[in-house]
């Protein structure tokens, strides 16, 4: 079907915010929606979302096979009928017409992928919550230079747009499905573009355990993973020099200051640990674990 839009959302032990994510995706103005596939292991997930679903024929809720969220991805994108899929998760969710934008860089033939905005629910008064809004706004800063380029860029999952034809299998030993996605879409010869007015709203850690979960899945991938694309965002230099570039500017009063020496400390011992846990066999098996905080 021309235009056709199919949207997957994977939710795993999330029945607090499935509600919201796919009320926030039913309110969008996108009449080429085709679809909107749920997929989750647990049933009071699946039964929240059954709830929010109401009567409309569009939204499958899709049993995950239990092996991770890259076998849940590709056990729901190979049900998929749209030209274009839609990623997101059931933790998250999306502005008011976040769709639209994000779905237009697709009218030129050459662009593949998007992404849109992350925009942190967290208050920036807090030490994790300015934290969050520091990454996530140097992160921006650096897609719209990329993106203005039609430079690599890595796609921010959270809120995902990819050509159905750019997908094939995402290996279930992924940690960073998103960035294995981003590559894809490089491979195939596309662009990827950086959307910021389609902004997902997200809630990031709120205590040091779960910030150094939620980071070192993506920080061992980023570090280890080979791509045939041969493209690269993030290496531990590119973040100290572009942190830098960024911080100089970012805080606003002492406190902040305070806080951003903490956090290039905290990023500075993450890539520690990822470095030692090269040395350890069998410690990829045991990066991927809950963030509870983020379940809110």
């Amino acid at each position: 079907m021309e235009n056709s839009i199919s949207i997957v959302i994977t939710s795993a032990h999330e029945p607090k915010t499935i509600g919201r994510a796919l009320k926030a995706i039913i309110n969008q103005d996108c009449p080429e929606i085709l679809e909107i596939l749920i997929v989750s292991p647990d049933k009071k997930t699946q039964n929240q979302a059954k709830k929010a679903s109401g009567q409309s024929k569009k939204i499958k809720i899709l049993k995950d096979p239990g092996r991770g969220k890259p076998a849940a991805l590709n056990f729901a994108l190979k049900q998929t009928q749209g030209q274009v899929i839609i990623l997101t998760d059931g933790d998250v969710f999306l502005a008011p017409n976040a769709l639209k934008p994000l779905l237009a860089p697709f009218k030129n033939p050459r662009v593949g992928g998007t992404c849109g905005r992350p925009v942190p629910t967290n208050n920036k008064k807090t030490l994790f919550g300015f934290w969050a809004h520091f990454l996530t706004d140097s992160a921006d800063q650096i897609r719209k230079e990329t993106s203005s380029k039609n430079g690599f860029i890595e796609l921010s999952g959270y809120l995902l747009a990819i050509k159905k034809e750019v997908y094939s299998e995402i290996p279930e030993k992924t940690l960073a499905d998103d960035s294995h996605l981003s590559h894809l879409v490089a491979q195939a010869g596309f662009v990827s573009k950086y959307v910021p007015r389609a902004k997902v709203f997200v809630k990031y850690p709120t205590n040091l355990a779960d910030w150094f979960k939620q980071k070192k899945r993506s920080a061992f991938e980023y570090l280890n993973k080979k791509y045939s694309s041969g493209n690269k965002m993030r290496t531990p230099l590119k973040e100290i020099i572009l942190g830098f570039r960024y911080a100089l500017a970012y805080p606003k009063n002492l406190s902040q200051f305070l806080w951003l020496i903490l956090l290039f400390g905290a990023r500075l011992f993450l890539w520690g640990q990822i470095l030692f846990l090269n040395l350890v066999p069998g410690s990829k098996e045991k990066l991927w674990q809950p963030v509870p905080s983020t379940k809110s």
